[in-house]
């Protein structure tokens, strides 16, 4: 510490206090003098005021006075000294504001990872704007008061068990209750062990990518298919080659050259056209998965809503070589800010999660678990699912009867055998993204199809999701949808 040679007068003048001022006196008094100490005004090494001194000249309580010289001394910008009064440290400079005229130091840019990261696309839309936001479950129609009831009881008994970052593979409640739950709706075999909890699919995506897939790795990927999986492995440096899908073909699995390290599939209900991967594809998936021992991603995107035919049972239940990954989510089924998704994984890999899991942080509330576990065993979620089937059943028709009655010659609905949205193809001419943009102006959410195409030329649609709107709802949101198509088109 350097002591300044000569005294210096203190600046008295530069010290302010607002007694009618929502900021405590001594806060006040604080930022004060870090301004006088910050601007040197007074040199580095020169003597404080006593605290009674300060606090005669300023007509404060000395405690007020103590608790702003006790502040500085804690965050290092003063020095006490046995039997006399505090000194100023000699700080660096440290940064300085820079002046208008000064352009600015340009920050450094981020890795090209993160760079990535912050590029790709994302649509998470806003409050109130459910006509019609893709994948939305309707709110209003879930039992929050029996959810309370089960959150609360559980945090009334949960004990240190739940408070913890324990179990962070999932609450062993949740994951019996998962297994037992996908093997009877889904045909899903496996044991809890192979089960992972997750803080929805996307965070399941994220940590499969950086555990599977090397820089340069090839996926193959549906097109169009969902961005968020895509963004995952395009982070972690995988080179994404399409798989082409269409509404008449199905899924063309011969298209790419390259052998993949892993494919990415949501064959229950593909993302974001709605069709079921048949039986024969199925197969050859599988086959040419076990040819180039490559891993399988199965995406069980909106696999329980299905309005033809019963659900159909996964790919992994198909699986005999352990190399399929079934990765699902609670957000259709309860509501998207529940944050809860699961995957499983095959034996050898599951064991072996708790490090990666440690490692990123990404394991789920084991409080929220535990509650889940209960609306899942006392029977709630299959009466909760029985009931939004019939729901959105009713509201899918009434939506392409509106849709089709009011639209007829701007969009045409896609003949979707399942999920809780629809594509609506544009007519020649019609750009989705200025469609898109002139409804989100008009409070009304609507997805661009040509977003879900990266490797190849896109179709104009869009991907409009119906199950949160009720009949009003749905009839305001496609009239406000005609006007934005219509200013679209000048």
């Amino acid at each position: 510490m350097r002591l300044h040679p000569k005294p210096q007068a203190f600046p008295l003048d530069m010290l302010t206090v607002n007694r009618a001022g929502p900021e405590h006196l001594s806060r006040q008094l604080y930022h004060g003098l870090v301004a006088i100490i910050r601007s040197r005004a007074l040199a580095p090494g020169s003597e404080l005021p006593s605290t009674r001194a300060l606090a005669a000249e300023l007509g404060l309580g000395r405690n007020t006075i103590v608790s702003a010289y006790d502040q500085l001394v804690t965050e290092g910008y003063l020095a006490n000294r046995r039997g006399a009064r505090p000194v100023i440290v000699d700080l660096p400079d440290g940064p300085r504001e820079t002046p208008a005229e000064v352009p600015p130091v340009p920050l450094r840019a981020p890795s090209r990872r993160g760079q990535q990261l912050l590029s790709q696309p994302c649509h998470h839309g806003r409050p109130g704007h459910v006509a019609f936001h893709p994948g939305m479950p309707d709110a209003s129609s879930f039992p929050f008061g029996v959810w309370g009831r089960l959150v609360a009881r559980r945090a009334s008994h949960g004990g240190e068990t739940l408070f913890g970052t324990y179990d962070v593979t999932g609450h062993p409640a949740l994951k019996e209750a998962i297994a037992g739950y996908l093997y009877s709706a889904r045909g899903v075999r496996c044991r809890p062990e192979q089960i992972v909890v997750t803080t929805g699919a996307q965070a399941a995506f994220d940590l499969l990518a950086r555990l599977l897939l090397d820089p340069g790795d090839t996926v193959w990927m549906e097109e169009p298919g969902y961005y968020g999986a895509k963004a995952a492995f395009t982070v972690a440096g995988a080179k994404i080659l399409p798989i082409p899908v269409d509404q008449e073909r199905g899924w063309r699995l011969d298209a790419p050259d390259f052998s993949p390290r892993l494919i990415y599939v949501t064959p229950a209900c593909q993302h974001p056209l709605g069709i079921t991967m048949r039986m024969e594809e199925r197969l050859r998936l599988l086959d040419i998965a076990e040819t180039a021992n490559a891993w399988v991603i199965e995406d069980d995107f909106d696999g329980e809503y299905r309005f033809q035919g019963r659900p159909v049972p996964a790919i992994q239940s198909m699986d005999r070589s352990g190399r399929v990954i079934y990765v699902g989510t609670f957000a259709k089924l309860l509501f998207p800010a529940l944050r809860l998704g699961f995957m499983v994984l095959p034996i050898e890999l599951a064991g072996r999660i708790v490090n990666a899991l440690s490692t990123t942080g990404q394991f789920a509330p084991l409080l929220l678990q535990a509650a889940l576990a209960d609306f899942i065993t006392e029977g709630h979620m299959s009466r909760h699912l029985k009931r939004m089937r019939r729901i959105y059943a009713q509201r899918r028709q009434l939506f392409r009867e509106i849709v089709t009655e009011r639209l007829r010659d701007e969009i045409t609905l896609s003949p979707a055998e399942a999920g809780i949205q629809v594509v609506g193809y544009l007519r020649e001419g019609i750009d989705d993204i200025k469609v898109s943009q002139a409804a989100a102006k008009r409070a009304i959410n609507v997805s661009p199809l040509s977003k879900y195409f990266q490797n190849t030329a896109p179709t104009q649609g869009l991907v409009l999701g119906y199950a949160a709107c009720d009949a009003a709802q749905t009839r305001e949101g496609v009239e406000r949808l005609a006007a934005a198509i219509r200013e679209t088109l000048g």
